[in-house]
């Protein structure tokens, strides 16, 4: 007898009525607001983990465990800034990139305890600013890649196989689920295999579940070349994921707005679903920081909100809750895009599509 089909969540609906009415607005930069509080190492490891072998300073997931009010707080500012979804702390959370710091044992509560922070969050937000408020359960796209070699002088070898991590992504996202996210999202993809990987795991929980939580993603677009590390163009990543229906597709990270107008113009093109945008707060600068004022930030997203290009804007490295003030006014008067009708056609991709109708 065939498996039933898992339902939609509860959260589908509210999501939809939400982007349906206006330009939603996603939170900025954890990192960034983690990184202002000059935190000690003491600060990471907590009494829990004061004699862990290896040094934690900026494992700055591990802070859902050791300073749970630090990010309780961020994600509170980023909802009283105008956010109407706010990202788990948990872009590193799997047992492959907690590796670096022996930390896999701990990656399910780990995970645990970032959603149930966000989740409470966002329903004291909700009650106190009279709005929906949902949470994003946050994949990262782990420190190995899938698709390519790190070694130049064995171009067959892979850090991590496709199997490793699906299973890395499964058990994160069960966690995340069970804390009580709205939507998964996979986001800063940078090699496609690994998002592909993580996307497999998503079916997996909710075959087990029972319940389709809304799948949302985001590429990482990395030079004006226009593809990801992997060097797949916009319209090809597109193409590779479509069959997984997402609630959502967008690009974050990496460059700033001015830098991602070409490629998320021809995004929202293609795509039948929502498109979000969340880019840097500019360039990263001699230092290693962002330069991109609040207002910088809202011109370039208020004027792709005007284009009819966008669902949902927010800020990726060097946002702040005031750049996500800045960027939820200046869209405040714009429509949302309106999803395209597509006519049926075979669409294939590899670096570059391949569309035969």
């Amino acid at each position: 007898m065939p498996a039933s089909t898992p339902r939609p969540a509860a959260s589908t609906a509210a999501l939809r009525a939400l982007f349906a009415s206006r330009i939603a607005v996603l939170d900025g930069a954890m990192g960034t607001m983690i990184q202002q509080q000059n935190l000690a190492e003491a600060d990471f490891r907590g009494a829990r983990f004061a004699s862990h072998p290896q040094d934690l300073r900026g494992n700055n997931d591990l802070l859902s465990l050791t300073k749970p009010r630090l990010i309780e707080d961020i994600h509170l500012a980023y909802f009283e800034a105008g956010a109407d979804l706010v990202e788990t702390n948990t872009f590193n959370s799997t047992a492959i990139a907690q590796a670096d710091y022996a930390m896999e044992p701990v990656v399910t509560e780990m995970n645990l305890a970032a959603a149930r922070i966000a989740r409470r969050a966002a329903d004291q937000a909700s009650a106190r600013l009279g709005r929906p408020c949902f949470v994003a359960g946050a994949l990262g796209p782990t420190n190995r890649t899938a698709s390519m070699s790190p070694d130049v002088n064995r171009p067959e070898y892979r850090a991590v196989t496709f199997d490793t991590l699906v299973a890395a992504y499964l058990e994160q996202a069960r966690a995340l689920a069970a804390g009580g996210v709205d939507a998964l999202l996979v986001e800063t993809i940078f090699d496609t295999l690994n998002a592909k990987a993580a996307l497999f795991a998503l079916e997996l929980l909710f075959d087990e579940t029972g319940v389709r939580l809304p799948v949302m993603i985001s590429v990482t677009i990395t030079d004006a070349s226009g593809r990801t590390l992997s060097g797949q163009t916009v319209s090809a990543f597109y193409n590779s994921i479509r069959h997984a229906k997402p609630f959502s597709v967008g690009i974050n990270c990496a460059l700033g707005g001015a830098q991602m107008r070409p490629f998320l113009e021809e995004l929202a093109g293609l795509a039948e679903c929502f498109v979000s945008c969340y880019p840097n707060a500019g360039l990263p600068n001699a230092f290693g920081g962002y330069d991109e004022t609040p207002a910088d930030m809202a011109a370039v997203l208020g004027d792709f909100a005007a284009q009819g290009w966008v669902n949902l804007v927010g800020g990726c490295c060097g946002s702040t809750p005031a750049h996500i003030a800045a960027i939820a006014a200046a869209v405040r008067q714009s429509r949302p895009r309106a999803l395209p009708a597509h006519e049926s056609a075979m669409r294939l991709s590899g670096l570059e599509p391949l569309n035969a109708a």
